[in-house]
């Protein structure tokens, strides 16, 4: 069997930096917390674990630490955080992607300019959370075409419209273009990372010529859960996995050519893994 595996498949820039920086923190021998998982992937984060790093989610939890070096996740985390981080006396590693801290900025100084700050993406995800917190005015996160389509706002007030960096690149030109028509005066920010246009690009093209096509991330990541959404929708035959445990495949004897892909928080070694058993076994 013949198996493609995506170029740019596996860790991009902001999380690579991320975990970088905790295993140099932890050569430092010093008490490391970070806030909230450093990079959605459980075998990462296991393997932190072991090595003694914890992970706190709440500010409650960060309150009762008098000691100890905080490490924000690779997400970002909204600016009463650092605050609070410095409040306590505690060392603060900044892992933020800076990609994400760019996003920071802009919401921050259009916010403080008076502009309605509109994020297209997920509202319970970390990075949009993060985003959020930087606003110095209510935020609106509209996820959805149908929501983008309700959407109502004041005509006397200019948008600034921003992404998350994982957003769907085609979906987001879907949403911006419904809210140009309502007759906004928008000002669109677009804020998705190159690394992820060009990752869900690269997916797409692949998905449309295989016969099954493999998707490896972690649950809770949003950009694998995107990839998983494009894949599926050019091929009939796709699965999502987070590792090789995960992989059962049933595929028609017609099968002769595999894709495989993997979202920015995928260590290489579970994709190789993937990838060697494939090429094996089928």
């Amino acid at each position: 069997m013949e198996v493609i595996v995506a170029g740019k498949a596996g860790f991009c820039f902001g999380v690579k930096r991320a975990v970088e920086q905790v295993y140099e923190q932890i050569k430092e021998q010093k008490k490391i917390y970070t806030f909230g998982p450093i990079i959605h992937n459980e075998q990462v984060v296991a393997d932190l674990a072991e090595k003694g790093v914890e992970v706190i989610e709440t500010t409650e939890e960060l309150k009762s630490l008098t000691e100890g070096t905080i490490i924000i996740r690779s997400h970002g985390v909204e600016k009463a955080i650092y605050d609070l981080i410095e409040q306590q006396g505690l060392e603060c590693v900044d892992a933020t992607c800076p990609f994400v801290k760019r996003i920071h900025k802009i919401v921050k100084q259009e916010s403080e300019e008076g502009k309605q700050i509109l994020i297209v993406g997920s509202p319970e995800h970390p990075e949009v959370e993060g985003i959020k917190g930087w606003c110095q005015s209510t935020p609106i996160v509209v996820e959805t075409l149908q929501e983008a389509m309700e959407l109502t706002l004041p005509l006397d007030k200019e948008v600034c419209i921003v992404s998350q960096t994982t957003f769907n690149y085609r979906k987001f030109q879907d949403i911006v273009e419904i809210i140009q028509k309502k007759g906004y005066n928008v000002n669109v920010a677009n804020t998705i990372c190159n690394a992820t246009e060009e990752r869900q690009t690269e997916a797409r093209k692949i998905a449309k010529t295989v016969d099954a096509m493999i998707v490896i991330g972690g649950k809770h990541s949003s950009n694998t859960r995107k990839l998983y959404e494009i894949c599926s929708n050019e091929c009939q035959h796709t699965y999502y996995i987070q590792t090789l445990d995960d992989l059962h495949l049933e595929l028609p004897k017609s099968v002769g050519l595999v894709g495989i892909t993997a979202g920015a928080s995928t260590p290489n070694n579970i994709i190789e893994e993937v990838q060697n058993y494939v090429r094996i076994n089928f």
